[in-house]
């Protein structure tokens, strides 16, 4: 089995309502995602996937959806307040964390062809989270 892996940054807002810490209060992140795609072949041209094309496909997801916003869940009080005040913000119908990101990130993937094992979603610099499907 091949695999290939292409990291991809960028940055967002949000909180986590509800949340006994820090983060139920309004803050960013830097971002790093990796997306791991997984083939048993390899193409014409020797590989699972051009990194160049993995790149150009998840761009096309996280820079007009993910990076620069502001991801709130459905039932954040602030979703109205800042759609009146005309600023971005993706709704989400789940908490935006880490690990519903990467599901995000690997379902847009995965509906434009590629063949994506994993994708993870670095917060930190020392915490991550993946979201990959399993086959029976």
């Amino acid at each position: 089995m091949y695999s290939i892996t292409k990291e991809i940054y960028f940055c967002y807002g949000h909180r986590l309502m509800n949340h006994p810490g820090k983060c139920k209060n309004i803050h960013g992140h830097s971002v790093k995602a990796a997306i791991t795609l997984q083939s048993e072949r390899l193409n014409d041209q020797g590989m699972v996937c051009d990194f160049a094309d993995i790149a150009a496909a998840s761009a096309a997801f996280i820079d007009s959806e993910l990076d620069h916003n502001f991801l709130l869940h459905k039932d954040d009080p602030l979703v109205g307040m800042l759609q009146q005040a005309n600023e971005r913000c993706m709704v989400l119908n789940e908490h935006p964390t880490a690990e519903y990101i990467a599901k995000l990130i690997f379902d847009f993937i995965l509906a434009k062809g590629y063949p994506v094992r994993e994708v993870t979603l670095w917060e930190t610099a020392s915490a991550c989270a993946s979201y990959r499907e399993t086959h029976s």
